[in-house]
């Protein structure tokens, strides 16, 4: 595949820098992607570039931006509303969120040195709506689905192949096995299977196997008769009957006893239950769909799952990608999830926007916890934002991201190898720290890739610098 080269021809960027090689570094970057580029030492020379010019977007130096230069950015934009103003950061992004709060006020975004071309060219076209820029619209991949549309909010490839054959799997009375990593949304896929199907009237009973102890899994799922056991004093209905007509969701269908693993068999075979204390089957009308964030194939090698119910169950399956494999898909949730826990919360509209910088933030976490950490981020991040808010920059969702989640790649040009002369006989402690001066310079200051790249917590880099 080939990588398009960004194009911004014709568009007018004002760069505010007074470091002469990172200027003549986004000078020869910018003009590469066709860009006419004007440059400024400080904001006394940006002001008469701009008295001259209609710039379209201008990118200054974090700390050069003091409160005669907001205040010129303010004008400017107060005559051209459409202008961009980017704060250029050779600073983490906690060291940002420091900065004057006025500033805040007036920029579209923060970009980190060096320039990365292709990021910055992405965040343009998405501000100012040029060809290419992303679209936010939601796709649905076939008409039954938009019944469901709620549950299923996605444009990744992996997601429209993963969903293609929903409305059939729905349409049919078979077993269903729904697998994927925990978070990835496995009981949403159950109850829009339930929606589309022809039991959709019927209910939709939920039962999580291993949330359950062992003792009591047997009556959950079907009940018991009066005087079975000590306590029984009157019959009691377990899931199988209490979703007749309809559909029985078994989650965690892994964690189930091996005995009841056999009884689950024969359900699934004769269509009948006996109640814990019963002497006569009860026929169930109700179909089953399944659910594992293990790998059921390996339990059976193991020993730990039947391998007649696994294939029983395994008739019809969908495996849900992990949302690292969906990254097209994260922009899409966290700004659903976000405008979602505003409304909870009764936030006037307009809600803050996520910038470009944060969503590409966003798109480089791992998701370990996957969809429902990505919402339970962005419910934090909706609860606890300042009002006066107006975009959400990194610095915002940073503190609520384990440092060791968070990897945002830098440009190739950036990762070259680079070394230091450690002469022999140097102290094991000036040598650390020749090595940290160093990786830090290769990284323009930035902590948290130094730490990356010297293999250590973002915590212990700290507490060397401080000694």
């Amino acid at each position: 595949m080939i990588n398009k080269k960004p194009d911004l021809k014709g568009l007018d960027v004002l760069v505010i820098e007074d470091d002469p090689r990172s200027l003549n570094n986004i000078d020869r970057k910018l003009k590469d992607i066709g860009t006419d580029v004007y440059t400024a030492r400080g904001f006394n020379e940006a002001a008469g570039i701009l008295f001259k010019k209609h710039i379209e977007v201008i990118i200054a130096a974090l700390d050069l931006v003091d409160e005669q230069g907001i205040e010129m950015i303010r004008d400017y934009k107060t005559r051209f509303p459409e202008a961009l103003f980017y704060v250029l950061a050779d600073q983490e992004y906690d060291s940002v969120e420091s900065s004057q709060e006025t500033v805040r006020l007036i920029v579209d975004d923060y970009i980190k040195k060096p320039l990365n071309v292709e990021r910055f060219a992405g965040m343009v076209q998405t501000s100012i709506g040029r060809p290419n820029a992303g679209s936010t619209s939601l796709t649905v991949i076939d008409p039954l689905i938009a019944k469901v549309k709620p549950y299923f909010i996605f444009r990744s490839p992996a997601m429209r192949h993963t969903l293609y054959p929903l409305p059939r799997i729905a349409a049919s009375e078979q077993t269903v096995l729904i697998t994927g990593d925990t978070g990835t949304g496995k009981e949403l896929i159950a109850r829009a299977i339930h929606v589309l199907s022809r039991r959709s009237t019927g209910p939709f009973v939920p039962i999580n196997c291993g949330a359950i102890p062992e003792s009591l899994i047997e009556g959950e799922l079907f009940g018991h008769e009066k005087g079975a056991f000590t306590g029984a004093v009157r019959v009691r209905k377990g899931k199988f009957e209490i979703a007749g007509n309809g559909t029985l969701f078994l989650d965690e269908i892994g964690d189930m006893p091996l005995n009841l693993q056999v009884r689950l068999l024969r359900v699934l075979e004769e269509g009948n239950i006996y109640r814990i204390g019963a002497e006569k089957p009860l026929p169930v009308n109700v179909r089953v769909i399944t659910a594992s964030n293990a790998d059921l194939k390996k339990a059976v090698e193991d020993g730990l799952f039947r391998n007649d119910l696994y294939y029983r169950l395994n008739v019809l399956r969908i495996h849900l990608p992990p949302l690292r494999e969906r990254i097209e898909d994260i922009p899409l949730l966290a700004v659903h999830f976000l405008e979602r826990a505003f409304a909870e919360l009764g936030r006037p509209m307009p809600y803050p926007s996520l910038s470009s910088e944060t969503i590409y933030v966003l798109e480089h976490c791992p998701w370990k916890g996957n969809v429902r950490e990505l919402r339970n981020l962005m419910t934090r991040v909706a609860t606890l934002l300042p009002q006066d808010t107006r975009h959400i920059f990194p610095f915002h969702i940073l503190p609520y991201i384990d440092e060791t989640d968070t990897v945002i790649p830098q440009a190739a040009e950036e990762t070259g190898n680079k070394g230091i002369f450690i002469p022999v006989g140097t102290r094991m402690s000036d040598a650390e720290e020749m090595l940290i001066n160093e990786t830090l310079r290769h990284t323009n200051g930035n902590k948290t890739q130094a730490a990356k790249l010297l293999g250590i917590s973002l915590r212990n880099l700290r507490r060397k610098l401080n000694k």
